[in-house]
């Protein structure tokens, strides 16, 4: 990933352009992509964690199943 301080400068530009090229909301514009950039990368971590632990727990429930099939 691109440093996180361009990504987040990137967003900010294009919030000001949908914004209409207004002056005077810099702050306003920075925080919000902030707040997506930070967002979205939680959420793709998130994502990350969760198809790693699904294997597992496939193979926990294979596991049980023979278990039981073998008593």
């Amino acid at each position: 990933m691109q440093d996180l301080e361009q990504v987040i400068r990137e967003r900010a530009y294009h919030l000001w352009v949908a914004d209409g090229c207004n002056d005077g909301n810099a702050d306003a514009h920075w925080l919000a992509a902030q707040r997506e950039v930070l967002a979205s990368s939680l959420g793709s971590i998130g994502r990350v964690q969760t198809s790693n632990a699904a294997p597992a727990s496939r193979k926990k429930k294979a596991a049980t199943k023979r278990k039981s099939k073998a008593a």
